[in-house]
This record gives structure tokens, C-alpha cells and sequence, in this order.
């Protein structure tokens, strides 16, 4: 039976989804994350501790473990992780990806110099210092523009601006978010128009679009979080078929070969525009909204391809699907959320999932970045699953002190 070496952070909303796929396919699975588990030492062909700040220190470990566990296939399922787990694939010749292209895809100014040095078309963008003086900067930024971190992810630290002064206060947020983890951050232009979110599968280069979500909440800031994807798209056919081959041009830009991609596109008068590309799967707990064939799930098809396992099909399910990552309501502790049951009543709403907890911090955008919840729709049409998913959310309420 082939081993498949499962790289979980111990952050990651995504274990159950994935162990889950793992167990529905039929292999040796090692899950592998960046602390130590109290079982490892009764389970020491099944956990293992990865050094995943250095992945180079990582892939030797992983390495050490493989003489005794040989193993097969290499996943990772988040920003980090991809990369540790395209050094682990170099170091035992694996499927993946080479990792300076995960590399790239990780770190935004480095993707940003790629992509333009492509002719991918990207926003106009300059690296600077945290400690550069606001006021001189504020006098050389063309406005608007956003002010992002190089590695957070979720929208954490992203901040549009429209004048001098809100760039020196958006400065001192970035810079306090960023306190101890990096010195510098990203000037971008802002891109206006319509964003949508594109999943895909890269098998041997070629890009596979598992589905193209539309965004039908505006993202023009101050903050950018996000809040409903629904697909099918309802783009037109020419402008999906443009979206789809500016992402796989930055796919390819950046050397990308294998595996899931995750990317974020904007769409205007002047054609597509790639936002952000990351080589891994959709966040949070957004995949459980899809689902392909006789309904195997995402996670199940990354595994099948990362260990060569047969896929039957990559075509999305027929109806129309949606999540919402319910907005965070406000700053404070979480008391309690009402409403839950009848959110759960409204037609074509499959679930809905608070996984914030009594007692627990929410902090809003831009310092915030995990949601409080998740609520899921199915339907015959996108619009019909889009008015679900705002029922729901209408009958919610979040107690905080």
C-alpha cells in the first residue's frame, strides 16, 4: 500500500477533510506537522515532527524517516506547507513542484517580479521598507493604492489608501501587524473590477480549472475580506476563457508543474488580471463545497494525483454551490451565536459551521483573519444560492462582549 506523507500545520482548518480523503483512497498515511503530537512516540510510522520554518532542514528529516517509511506522495495544504513540501519532493524525487516556483508563489513581491518580467499582467507594484518614513512615502505613491504584507495570507494586513493620510495610517497598522515577522511589505496599484476566485489542478504544466467562483460582494476596501463564493461563474464564456489562460500563464511563469493552484484574478475593460497565486488548495473550510463525479471531494483529488492513483473525473458537479465565510461581526469575546437552526432551515443551505467558541477573540480585518464560520449552499442556480446564503447569514446573530 503506498505511503502518503500529509504535511498539517497544527493551525489548519483542513486535517479532518484531508485525513478523510486519505482514509476513502486507501493508503499509509503520515501526517506530519511543526510541533510534536503526545502520540508520536505510540504512532511512529503515522506522525512525525517537520522542521517547517526551514524546509530544506525538513526535507532531511523527512528524508531520515523515509529510510525506514518509504514514501510515495508529499502534500502540503497551505502556503507554508506547499513549500516544505516541494523541498521534501526534490530531496526523495517525488511529484511535485521544483521549489523555487513554490518559493515564488509563497513570497508576493518575488511572484510579482516573475509575473511582470512574463507580460502576466499584474498590478504596478513597489517593495518597501517598514522603516521608511510614511510622510515621504505618502508623497510617491500614486493613490489609490494597497499596502500588503509579503506572506500573510487571508487578506491580513492588506489596506487600500486614497490620500496621503490614510497612507501614514495604514502604514502604522501594517507595521504593527508585522511587528517581528518582517520589515518589509508591498505598494501596489489598485485594480479596480470584478474579482472571482479560479481552483485548479496543474498535471505536467497544463491547468486543469476545477471551478471559477464569483465574488458578487465588491472588494474595492479599505479591508479586503472576503465573504461569498459561488460557482458556476456567470461571467461570459470569453471572459472566463481569458481568466483561465492569464492563471495558467502565471502558473507557468512561475514554474509551477504539479498539483493544486489557488489563484485570484480581477476583470476590467483592459482583460483579466492576476491578484495572487498560491500552489495550494482553497482555504478555510471553502472545499467542502465542491465536489466532482459521483462526489469525490477536492482533497481526494489532490491525493489521487499527487500518488498517481486513477481520477475519474475533474468535472464539477452540475448544480450551482456556494459558501459564505461569515464576516466577522464586530471586535470582542464571542458569547454565544444565535439563530443557528433556523440559518440551517432556509432552503438549499446544506450547513452552517461556527468553529469560532464561546469565550474565544474575534478581531476584525485588517488585523483579524479567521472567520467565525462557514455556511454552505447548493441549488439550481448561482443567484438562487446566493440568496440562500445571504438568508442565512440574515438570521444569524453574534453575541460578543
Amino acid at each position: 500500500m503506498p505511503r502518503l506523507l500529509l504535511l498539517l500545520p497544527s493551525t489548519t482548518y483542513r486535517t479532518t477533510a484531508f485525513v478523510e480523503a486519505a482514509r476513502r483512497i486507501g493508503v499509509d498515511l503520515t501526517v506530519a506537522s511543526e510541533r510534536p503530537s503526545t502520540l508520536q512516540a505510540a504512532n511512529p510510522d503515522g506522525l512525525l515532527t517537520l522542521d517547517f520554518p526551514h524546509p530544506e532542514h525538513a526535507a532531511a528529516e523527512a528524508q531520515t524517516f523515509a529510510r525506514q517509511h518509504p514514501i510515495d506522495a508529499v502534500v502540503g495544504v497551505d502556503d507554508d506547507s506547499a513549500v516544505v513540501a516541494a523541498a521534501v519532493a526534490e530531496r526523495l524525487r517525488l511529484k511535485g513542484n521544483p521549489l523555487p516556483a513554490a518559493v515564488a508563489a509563497r513570497d508576493k513581491h518575488r511572484q510579482r517580479e516573475i509575473l511582470a518580467a512574463a507580460h502576466v499582467p499584474v498590478p504596478g507594484f513597489a517593495l518597501h521598507r517598514l522603516d521608511e518614513d510614511p510622510r515621504e512615502l505618502a508623497t510617491r505613491v500614486v493613490y489609490p493604492s494597497v499596502l500588503k504584507p509579503l506572506r500573510l495570507s487571508a487578506s491580513r494586513g492588506v489596506i487600500r489608501v486614497d490620500n496621503p493620510a490614510a497612507l501614514v495610517a495604514a502604514h502604522a497598522r501594517v507595521s504593527s501587524i508585522l511587528a517581528g515577522c518582517d520589515t518589509e511589505f508591498l505598494v501596489e496599484d489598485f485594480v479596480p473590477g470584478y474579482e472571482v476566485a479560479l481552483e485548479g489542478l496543474l498535471v505536467n504544466r497544463r491547468l486543469h480549472v476545477l471551478a471559477l467562483f464569483d465574488k458578487p460582494d465588491p472588494l474595492d476596501g479599505p479591508f479586503f475580506e472576503e465573504t461569498i463564493y459561488v460557482t458556476p461563474s456567470r461571467v461570459p464564456a470569453g471572459v472566463q476563457e481569458a481568466i483561465a489562460s492569464c492563471a495558467e500563464r502565471a502558473a507557468r511563469a512561475l514554474g509551477l508543474v504539479e498539483g493544486p493552484i489557488h489563484a485570484e484574478l480581477r476583470y476590467n475593460d483592459r482583460g483579466p488580471w492576476l491578484i495572487e497565486l498560491a500552489a495550494r488548495p482553497i482555504g478555510g473550510r471553502c472545499s467542502a463545497v465542491l465536489r466532482f463525479g459521483d462526489g469525490v471531494t477536492l482533497e481526494e483529488l489532490i491525493l489521487r494525483h499527487a500518488l498517481g492513483m486513477p481520477i475519474a473525473s475533474l468535472a464539477r458537479e452540475a448544480v450551482a454551490a456556494g459558501v459564505m465565510m461569515i464576516p466577522i461581526p464586530g471586535a470582542g469575546v464571542l458569547r454565544e451565536v444565535r439563530g443557528v437552526a433556523d440559518a440551517k432551515a432556509v432552503p438549499l443551505v446544506e450547513d452552517v459551521q461556527i468553529t469560532a467558541h464561546p469565550g474565544e477573540r474575534l478581531v476584525p480585518f485588517p488585523e483579524g483573519s479567521r472567520y467565525p464560520g462557514f455556511i454552505f449552499a447548493r441549488g439550481a442556480t448561482p443567484g438562487a444560492v446566493e440568496a440562500a446564503l445571504r438568508e442565512a447569514h440574515r438570521r444569524l446573530a453574534f453575541v460578543l462582549a
